[in-house]
């Protein structure tokens, strides 16, 4: 099928668009971009927008024939493009995609479809190859504003909540930046992000409406990657912090990653250092004929969540401007998105300089957590800001300074991983009397959960005994790294653990 290209007014008319809805995206994306690449996989996998929206058309068909519109549909298939497609597949036959990590165990998964009252789980996409199953000629009909997915992520209950994500959050803010010209730029990527991590979804779609491919990796292993950057010489490459610890300890300074014109950072606090080394690696461009790198690359910081349907700050360092790179400002909100910071005493806003919890509020912020009425009062204020659990304070022309987590949460290698759900999971261990998690410092994950337990008198249980009890309840990156076995836990005065006082006892010298 060959779909003439629009001329370029086509594309500022496209990201202008206020009624985009994740259903009808690609059969709009393909009608613009035709046969121009979308994606390329390991193994010779290319799709083109055509190619890739009659996909989703096909797939919508059978998704069409198993549930009824507003239905929740599990995409627990494998990390890869398909995973994503299946989503706008579910979402054009009317249903809610609810995509879920393949790292999650099977309770894990379990529970997702239990929450959610799916009635379709997607296992593996050749479910979806059903040439009898007619598909529909066009997307069911959706308002920008209705709940378009389900992104499951754990909360301080301790087990994992869907987070209602809505058309508009997932597509419409997005779909600006289809008003760049990708063909003039000559804008490519490498990813190694998993795609049902808000993140990986963000990036994925942000960039199918930007016109720009991606060479996709099934999961990042960072020699892998270093060897695609220089094999393909891509322009971009964005992923979480921890990944680029585990490419500076692959080599990453001994390879020849000079293509690259922007990094891109999210999912969690990017060590300054660390961005500008990566920086100095990149380049602004490389000289015609001899071929000579010159300049920096620049280096993008995204700030946002689950509950933001991705980012909503934005810190952009360009090429050559290094100064305020040790800064822990977050940056400037993202068009539409407004930030305040509450006192924590009078929940008012603070004054300039003044520490508190950082709310926003913007279009991709969450209607709330599927089924939990109580959960979704409680993320919200009076006023309908979303409390973040992060504490930051005012900076000097709107900036906003991150100053730590409110919330008792790690955040390993880009992932969220809430205390709560973690302790549960070891006190089912019948020897196991308390369990305490906290965030210990890591220099190659950011954090790493560790855990301090009591256990029944007399009893002896090693870490890799303790261990392999964690990892038959919870997902591998979940499972705690350090372990400490305690007689008694520092307490306050109202019972609840000291978990600062706790972290000491994983960091000190002869920890």
């Amino acid at each position: 099928m060959d779909v003439p290209r629009l001329p370029g007014t086509a594309r500022l008319g496209f990201a202008r668009r206020r009624d985009l809805v994740l259903g009808s995206l690609l059969d709009r994306l393909a009608e613009l971009n035709g046969d121009r690449l979308l994606v390329e996989e390991p193994g010779g996998v290319r799709w083109t927008y055509v190619e890739a929206a009659a996909r989703v058309r096909r797939w919508s068909g059978a998704v069409a024939a198993k549930v009824e519109p507003g239905d929740r549909v599990v995409i627990a298939t494998h990390n890869g493009y398909d995973q994503l497609l299946a989503c706008l597949a579910v979402s054009r036959a009317g249903a809610l995609p609810v995509p879920i990590n393949p790292q999650l165990t099977p309770s894990e998964v379990d529970h997702v479809i239990a929450d959610s009252d799916a009635s379709l789980v997607v296992r593996d996409t050749d479910v979806l190859d059903d040439s009898s199953a007619r598909p529909p000629d066009e997307a069911v009909a959706a308002e920008p504003g209705a709940v378009a997915a389900l992104f499951y992520t754990s909360g301080t209950t301790g087990a994992p909540k869907g987070v209602e994500l809505t058309h508009r959050a997932l597509v419409g803010e997005v779909g600006r930046v289809a008003a760049l010209p990708p063909a003039v730029l000559r804008l490519d990527a490498v990813l190694g992000l998993p795609v049902a991590h808000i993140m990986g979804f963000y990036v994925l779609v942000a960039f199918a409406c930007a016109g720009i491919p991606v060479y996709l990796l099934p999961r990042f292993n960072p020699v892998t990657v270093l060897d695609a950057i220089e094999d393909r010489r891509p322009s971009i490459f964005v992923g979480v912090p921890a990944m680029y610890r585990m490419l500076l300890e692959a080599g990453a300074e001994d390879r020849d990653l000079s293509s690259i014109r922007a990094w891109g950072s999210g999912a969690d606090a990017m060590p300054p250092e660390l961005a500008l080394r990566f920086k100095r690696m990149g380049a602004t461009a490389t000289l015609p004929v001899i071929g000579r790198p010159i300049g920096q690359a620049t280096f993008v910081e995204g700030y946002g969540m689950v509950e933001t349907g991705g980012g909503a700050v934005l810190k952009v360092s360009p090429p050559g401007i290094n100064r305020g790179m040790g800064s822990t400002a977050l940056g400037f909100p993202l068009p539409g998105y407004r930030l305040r910071v509450l006192d924590p005493d009078t929940g008012k806003p603070a004054g300039t300089g003044h520490s508190g919890e950082l709310v926003l509020r913007g279009p991709g912020v969450t209607t709330g957590y599927w089924g939990d009425e109580a959960a979704s009062r409680d993320v919200m204020t009076d006023d309908g800001w979303l409390r973040t659990g992060d504490l930051a304070r005012l900076g000097p022309l709107g900036t906003v300074v991150f100053e730590g987590r409110a919330k008792d949460v790690v955040k390993r290698g880009g992932y969220s991983i809430y205390a709560l759900e973690v302790e549960r999971a070891i006190e089912t261990h019948p020897d196991v009397l308390e369990a305490a998690v906290v965030a210990v410092p890591d220099e190659r994950m950011g954090e790493v959960p560790g855990a301090a337990v009591r256990l029944r008198a007399g009893v002896e249980l090693d870490e890799a005994a303790l261990a392999a009890h964690a990892s038959e309840h919870l997902a591998a990156y979940k499972v705690p790294v350090r372990w400490l076995v305690v007689d008694d836990l520092p307490r306050t005065a109202t019972e609840k653990v000291r978990k600062h006082e706790l972290l000491s006892r994983f960091t000190a010298p002869n920890a």
